[in-house]
Formats: structure tokens, C-alpha cells, sequence
């Protein structure tokens, strides 16, 4: 066993609960622990619902609580150029990112990860993540076996949707210390610890939004542009604000309720699909409704976490969207750049934009981007 005490972890400290608890059980663990509070988003000074100082003075009192040193950094620039203009543009194209996703990619795993070797002088980067991680013996190395990431133990918090995009040299260089406790036992070891975060709020939503109305947030960066809410027969029921507000399968928000269909129809109203020619929502009654159901999907930007391109039709599981039940399918490869995946059963709500995050069992294999669905 490795003197983790000649190791230098540089943590990711966020200012919650999962990342303070990350940094006491490393040094429980004898590792010499540091802390790095990043700031990815520069908020006009009147903007009070930025909560970035509040996480700063949070993340400074528990690494004095710890005895730790916490560095600080601002990659504002980088998540700028790297996440959110990339949010925007596919938010004018009609498709629905999921920045956290590139965020993790960019930033956490990149720009973190540089700085921490470079400047800082580190062995290994732990974030509070909900995964584990696989670390091979050297006679597993030298038999080609590479690092592999598994979903966290905790299922409800589990978190490898959200870091697919990392290579096999990233997982062996990162260390997950909550990936093998559930959300409860975390919060228990920070009371017990007398950590100022340990009844802290999770935080929601996409990091530079934070808690406000994300419509008021993307008008600021994109024009809005209203157009008609139609019935896929052509019937107009209604009028939207813009369709970058809109998501496939979504329910709430079309202000339709009291439309009523064909013979009295009154089920709930749900996005089809997106005519971005004619800027015109396409909306179909109820849950089941066929135009909702896709077979498949085509999947693009591909990256797998510890193996080549897949080369052979396989069988495994996939999410399209986080939190969702694992959907079995097939993957059947296109090229290196491009598969086609089939699930067993149709499914609802398959968005372009979004990833498709692929498991067998607890591994996570790695992802891509739904570039169209297939229709069922």
C-alpha cells in the first residue's frame, strides 16, 4: 500500500457539504489535503441572488475548521469561451444543452486539473462527486486494463450522467471519497465534524443561473421570438414566447390547458416536436401520444471512458436524461464519430442536445450527444 501521505490532493471546494466532507475524509486518510474554490461566472454587483461569496467564506470556514490551505482561481474566461457560448448556440439552434455536462468536461477536469498540476504541484484532484472509480493493480495496467468509473453508491445521488466525457487518464488521476457513502451518512460526518455546511441547501440548477427564472436569464443573451403553438394536424391552440423555452416532452408552460382536442379531448398538452422554419411548437394530448415515442435515437461527439470506439453492435443500458431509469438497448456503431441506438421498448421525451450516457451494470462506458431521435 502507497504512503498516502507523500500525496498531495488539491480539492475542489465548493462551498456544500459533499465537497467539505471530501476534504476531511482525505486527510483521515493521510493525504496531505489542499483546497481550490473556483469562480466560473462573473454576476453584475446588483445581482442578489449570486450566492458565489457566500460558497467562498463557506468553502474558507471549513478548510480552517480542517486546518487546510484553500487556494482561490477564477476561470470565468474559460467557462465563457469553453461552456456557456456553446449554451447559447445550441439554445438558437433549437436543441436543449446540458452545460453541466461541459462544465465537468472544461472546467473541473481540465482547467481544475492543469492549474492543480502546474501551480499547485498535485498528485491527485478529488471533487464531491457521486461516483467510484476502479484503480487497476500494476499487473492489470500491464495487461491493458485501464481505470474505470462506476456510479455512485448512492443511487438517488449518483452523478456519472454528468461526467462521461472524462478519459480513463482523468478517472485514475481524480478521487470520488463520497462515491461509496449515501447523501445522509455525508451530512453526518459534517455535523459530527462541526462543519459550517453541513445543513447546507444541494445546490439546483445550471451553476451561473442559479435561482432564478431561467426564461428571464436566457432573454438577456438571446432575443425572444414568439411564434404559434400548432397541433401536428395544423390546428393553432396557442402562442409561445420563444422555442429555446421549450423542451421535448415537456408539459408545463404551454398555457393550452383549457384547449380541448379532437371529440372533447382533455388530456394534457405535451411538446412534440419543433418547427424551427416556420418557429412554430408543435404540441400533441396526451402522455402516450405516438408522436412522443422514439425507437432510438442517432448519437454524435462520442467519447468513451475507458475503452477505443466501439466497433461491433453491443447491448447495454442507457440514460438520455439524469435520473432516469436505465433503458436497455443497443448500440450499433455508424463510424468512430457517430452510432445508431435501438431500445428494447419506445421511449418518451428524447431530446437533441441532451447526452445519452451508456452502463453495464455499475460502469459507466461514456456518452454522446442526441443528435436526432428515430421515431417510433
Amino acid at each position: 500500500m502507497s504512503d498516502n501521505s507523500q500525496k498531495k490532493v488539491i480539492v475542489g471546494m465548493s462551498g456544500g457539504v459533499d465537497s467539505s466532507v471530501s476534504a476531511y475524509l482525505l486527510q483521515q486518510q493521510g493525504y496531505q489535503v489542499e483546497g481550490l474554490f473556483m469562480k466560473n461566472w462573473e454576476e453584475d454587483d446588483n445581482e442578489e441572488y449570486c450566492t458565489a461569496a457566500e460558497d467562498l467564506a463557506d468553502a474558507q470556514a471549513v478548510c480552517d475548521k480542517l486546518g487546510i490551505h484553500l487556494h482561490t482561481i477564477n476561470f470565468a474566461a474559460e467557462y465563457w469561451d469553453n461552456v456557456f457560448e456553446y449554451f447559447l448556440q445550441e439554445y438558437k439552434a433549437g436543441r436543449t444543452p446540458n452545460p453541466d455536462i461541459l462544465c465537468n468536461k472544461e472546467i473541473k477536469f481540465k482547467a481544475f486539473l492543469e492549474f492543480a498540476d502546474e501551480v499547485l504541484d498535485a498528485d491527485y484532484i478529488a471533487m464531491g462527486h457521486y461516483v467510484r472509480r476502479t484503480f487497476p493493480s500494476a499487473e492489470e495496467i500491464a495487461a491493458g486494463e485501464k481505470p474505470r468509473m462506476l456510479r455512485g453508491l448512492d443511487g438517488n445521488k449518483d452523478q456519472s450522467y454528468f461526467l462521461y466525457t472524462l478519459s480513463h487518464e482523468q478517472v485514475g488521476r481524480s478521487l470520488f471519497p463520497v462515491g461509496d457513502i449515501e447523501k445522509p451518512e455525508v451530512r453526518r460526518i459534517a455535523e459530527e465534524q462541526g462543519l459550517i455546511t453541513a445543513k447546507k441547501k444541494d445546490s439546483t440548477g445550471i451553476c451561473f443561473i442559479g435561482e432564478r427564472k431561467f426564461t428571464d436569464f436566457l432573454s438577456r443573451y438571446l432575443p425572444a421570438q414568439p411564434g404559434k403553438i400548432e397541433t401536428p394536424e395544423g390546428q393553432e391552440i396557442g402562442e409561445h414566447m420563444g422555442l429555446m423555452y421549450h423542451t421535448l416532452g415537456q408539459r408545463k408552460g404551454l398555457h393550452i390547458g383549457g384547449q380541448k382536442g379532437g371529440g372533447g379531448n382533455e388530456d394534457p398538452w405535451y411538446v412534440a416536436e419543433k418547427d424551427l422554419k416556420r418557429n412554430v411548437l408543435i404540441a400533441v394530448q396526451g402522455a402516450d401520444h405516438p408522436l412522443l415515442k422514439s425507437e432510438g435515437l442517432l448519437a454524435s461527439q462520442l467519447h468513451w471512458v475507458d475503452r477505443n470506439p466501439i466497433r461491433e453492435p453491443m447491448s447495454c443500458t442507457v440514460k438520455t436524461r439524469y435520473r432516469q431509469t436505465d433503458i436497455p438497448c443497443t448500440i450499433i456503431p455508424v463510424d468512430d464519430e457517430n452510432i445508431k441506438v435501438i431500445f428494447d421498448e419506445p421511449q418518451v421525451a428524447v431530446t437533441p442536445g441532451q447526452s445519452a450516457v451508456f452502463y453495464k451494470d455499475d460502469v459507466c462506458l461514456g456518452g454522446g450527444i442526441i443528435e436526432k431521435r428515430i421515431k417510433a
